[in-house]
């Protein structure tokens, strides 16, 4: 078995060849970032027909490299940078850095320590996870601009605005007011160009919020059956979480999530404290979760949450049990989606 690691930049790339019984180092190539390129470090891979690629940092500067050989059939590792950073540490070069090293390192880990990845194809998850870093920035861009406007606004009118303010709303306010000089002038001219930049950024996040739908729905996935959970939130679940039979076990979920919580060694007693690591943007859409279904009268989550409270734990205590108890069921939800997916009687 041969591995061969790929260090990416966005010009060149340079792959080593290492040998995954001795480790080492059979024969490295730089290629050009060009699909000629590509197809002559396919041919140079050819040579060993037992083959497992490993790509520093795959998702980034090897995104369009580690998909091109996906699609011809390959088996790609991606392996962080920072995996291949504790290989060059500990190697008899010192910490020495340069791309036939970082190569070597990339194949290295894989066989080593087990820190990469399997890289799948780009699929429905991939668009979703577009679509969703798209609507963050707009969700930022709008409150900025809101923020601006708030500002101007305070200064034309007496008190300003209220805080809870829509685009329509402000306009209103603005056609009540005249300016009394060549300031006033302009600062009610640069409020307007911000409600249009408002109004335009509303109609963007109602288009993504329905393609985001439309994508969900796509994917035959039933998160949205879930008090708490629209198309917004399932989306950045199956954006962030991908395929749910990665992870062995609920409990192994939560860990990733971040909501399971971390024992804490007492001669006394077994205690556990709150766990800061984990995805926190999983993390933070289970709390969401978990919020609405607390504020839901006939939820399953208020229940738990009112009986948690009764046993005599603290609001925060009983959402972090709450939180835990949804990462359990997210990923059952999930896990039944993708196997009911991959059955026989689902496939065309």
């Amino acid at each position: 078995m041969v591995l061969l690691g790929v260090d990416p930049h966005k010009s060149t790339h340079t792959a080593a060849a290492v040998a995954a019984d001795s480790r080492q180092q059979l024969s490295s190539v730089t290629i050009r970032s060009s699909l000629s390129e590509y197809r002559r470090l396919l041919r140079w891979a050819r040579q060993w027909p037992h083959r497992s690629w490993a790509v520093e940092n795959a998702n980034g500067l090897g995104r369009h490299l580690v998909q091109w050989l996906i699609a011809r059939g390959e088996r790609v590792i991606d392996v962080p940078a920072t995996a291949t950073s504790r290989v060059r540490e500990l190697s008899r070069g010192g910490g020495r850095k340069n791309d036939q090293i970082d190569a070597a390192a990339a194949a290295t880990v894989t066989h080593l320590h087990g820190d990469g990845r399997e890289v799948e194809a780009e699929n429905h998850s991939t668009a979703l996870a577009m679509l969703d870093e798209r609507r963050v920035n707009l969700a930022q861009a709008r409150v900025r601009a809101v923020n601006q406007l708030h500002a101007l606004l305070r200064d034309l009118l007496p008190g300003g605005a209220p805080e809870q303010m829509s685009a329509d709303q402000a306009a209103a306010l603005l056609r009540t007011v005249r300016p009394a000089g060549p300031v006033e002038k302009v600062r009610k001219g640069l409020a307007r160009d911000l409600v249009a930049e408002v109004r335009a950024l509303d109609k963007q996040l109602a288009a993504n919020a329905a393609h985001l739908e439309e994508l969900v729905a796509a994917a035959d996935s039933t998160l949205m059956q879930t008090p708490g959970i629209g198309p917004v939130l399932a989306a950045r679940l199956i954006a962030r979480v991908g395929q749910a039979s990665r992870f062995p076990t609920a409990a192994a979920f939560a860990n990733y999530t971040g909501t399971a919580p971390v024992e804490i060694a007492s001669a006394d007693k077994s205690r556990h404290r709150l766990s800061r690591s984990g995805d926190r943007q999983l993390n933070s859409v289970l709390h969401t979760i978990a919020v609405v279904q607390i504020r839901m009268p006939n939820s399953p989550g208020h229940a738990y949450y009112q009986r948690k409270v009764s046993e005599g734990k603290t609001s925060k205590e009983a959402k972090r049990c709450l939180k835990r108890r949804l990462a359990d069921h997210v990923w059952k939800v999930m896990l039944a989606d993708e196997r009911r997916a991959q059955s026989p009687a689902a496939t065309p």
